[in-house]
């Protein structure tokens, strides 16, 4: 089955060998997105803001293979504080209010940057 591959350009993707997210058939994976736009951080020691940009670029790389935000199915968020739940949880709900795709979200201990706040992975599902 043939794989599309959807790039953003973020320097990770090369040295970590990753796409964007890739679509095989009906199904497409969304890697972990953070909220780089334009190689800049948006939402500075804000959750919200940082979630907002995290969905916003996740709603982009869906579009490059096909798929909008309500074709997704499942959502997985982390986070470097749990006490942001509520922020980032508005940020989601604001995105999948008539969605309700299966998600969690957990505490880790930090991401790649630490200003990072929190980090989206998405699957969706688009039949032909």
């Amino acid at each position: 089955m043939e794989r599309l591959r959807i790039r953003s350009g973020a320097p990770w993707e090369s040295i970590v060998a990753y796409s964007r997210a890739i679509r095989v058939g009906d199904h497409i994976h969304v890697s972990g997105t953070t909220a780089l736009k334009d190689g800049s951080l948006v939402g500075q020691d804000d959750a919200y803001q940082q979630a907002r940009q995290c969905l916003s670029n996740i709603s982009r790389a869906l579009e490059s293979a096909g798929a909008r935000m309500t074709d997704v199915t499942r959502t997985r968020i982390y986070v470097t504080d749990i006490d942001l739940w509520e922020d980032v949880g508005r940020a989601h709900r604001e995105a999948f209010a008539d969605v309700m795709p299966a998600t969690s979200m957990v505490e880790i201990s930090r991401l790649i940057d630490p200003a990072m706040l929190v980090e989206i992975e998405a699957d969706a599902y688009v039949s032909k």
